[in-house]
């Protein structure tokens, strides 16, 4: 073999190449990411939980830079009222039970282990139509600083349209 180039030192140290891993999400999928870690650490959120009868209950779990972790119980009936997350996008995972969604003319039912991704402005309700209390774990990016409310949509609960797929609320 005739080369001319040759590699000084070992070709397979190359660290200094590499870019550093993230020390925070930066991108949709690995804010989505975190939360199946964190949902996946049942000892982190389970002990926190709590239920109240008059109003959701709610804690915050963890902040970053640029986001911030928000985990909820709901008794059943209980909901968040039609709204939206401002200039926020997130990610909201069922933990436990079971949560419809209703967005527009679409109803969605999401059980635990669904995951939904949603954009700034991305209005929707969620309820705990269930007889079973639920949990979700609520990912917000840019970290939520509003959560404006819209008036409800006269029959916005009676269309339904089977499945579920990725949006959220807290």
């Amino acid at each position: 073999m005739n080369s001319d180039v040759q590699i000084a030192g070992d070709p397979l140290a190359v660290p200094h190449l590499m870019p550093p891993p993230a020390a925070h999400p930066a991108t949709v999928a690995e804010f989505a990411g975190l939360a199946r870690t964190l949902a996946a650490d049942t000892g982190s959120w389970a002990p926190l939980v709590r239920y109240d009868a008059a109003s959701r209950w709610y804690h915050r779990l963890r902040t970053g830079p640029g986001y911030e972790v928000w985990l909820l119980s709901w008794v059943p009936g209980q909901g968040s009222g039609l709204h939206d997350h401002g200039r926020s996008s997130g990610v909201m995972t069922v933990l436990r039970g079971e949560l419809t969604e209703h967005a527009g003319d679409a109803r969605r039912t999401l059980a635990a282990g669904t995951q939904r991704v949603f954009a700034p402005g991305y209005v929707h309700e969620v309820v705990n139509d269930s007889l079973e209390p639920a949990v979700s774990l609520h990912v917000y990016f840019p970290g939520l600083t509003e959560m404006p409310m819209h008036p409800a949509r006269p029959h916005a609960h009676c269309a339904s349209v089977p499945g579920t797929a990725t949006a959220a609320t807290r």
